[in-house]
């Protein structure tokens, strides 16, 4: 499982020290929030984790990104710069199409244990642990994909170890006061014990920034088989 031990001390840190950041709408061409490779929870683990989400949102105050069931997701992998229009004929959707066809081809479900929630230095996320390999394996394959397309590493070579779904991101500057009710919101659920969610569709996504918060639109889905 992932240690996220550090990460919780370095994100409560941040924010009682007055290091908070917070997010923008988006505007084209920026890093942040451009089309990426998710996976979505459902079920009950979707349900706990939307509850969760408007807790922290509600410990953080107005004006903050609460996320809710169509934005949140573990996120496989970031693919481009912000884009506020991708066609269905784009060359690099249809690669990111193809080589994450070919990455999933064959694989079970992918199986995360969410359990804790963590400050971090721009918001509050669910902590998740792999079950098994395959998430791994799934990540190693749509990279090598990816690759093989001529397809351009916005990561720079980064492999992702640390897996969650955020909660909440913060989008106003962020106070004192709010900061030590964030860390202590999260102390107290520093091992909650959230679910295990399968996840059984992997999706290219676009962010749309809706007025209050985000939401991610499907441009392209892939499912894997419901049984081992």
């Amino acid at each position: 499982m992932s240690d996220f031990a550090a990460f919780f001390a370095a994100g409560r840190e941040a924010l009682l020290s007055g290091r908070a950041i917070h997010d923008r709408p988006m505007v084209e061409g920026a890093a942040r929030w451009g089309a990426a490779a998710i996976l979505r929870p459902a079920g009950t683990v979707l349900d706990r984790l939307a509850e969760l989400a408007q807790q922290a949102g509600a410990v953080a105050g107005p004006g903050h990104w609460a996320h809710r069931t169509d934005c949140l997701h573990v996120t496989l992998r970031s693919l481009e710069p912000y884009r506020s229009v991708i066609p269905a004929d784009d060359p690099l959707r249809r690669a990111y199409a193809d080589a994450l066809r070919e990455a999933a081809a064959g694989l079970p479900p992918v199986r995360v244990v969410l359990r804790g929630v963590s400050p971090h230095a721009g918001g509050v996320l669910a902590c998740g642990h792999p079950a098994d390999d395959t998430l791994v394996t799934l990540q190693k394959r749509f990279a090598h994909g990816l690759a093989a397309r001529g397809v351009r590493d916005f990561e720079h070579g980064r492999l992702r170890d640390r897996w969650y779904v955020s909660l909440v991101h913060f989008a106003e500057p962020v106070s004192a006061m709010t900061a030590e009710a964030i860390v202590g919101w999260c102390d107290e659920r520093a091992d909650l014990p959230i679910g295990l969610a399968e996840l059984t569709t992997v999706e290219i996504v676009q962010a749309v920034y809706t007025g209050t918060g985000v939401r991610l639109d499907a441009l392209e889905r892939v499912t894997s088989p419901t049984v081992r």
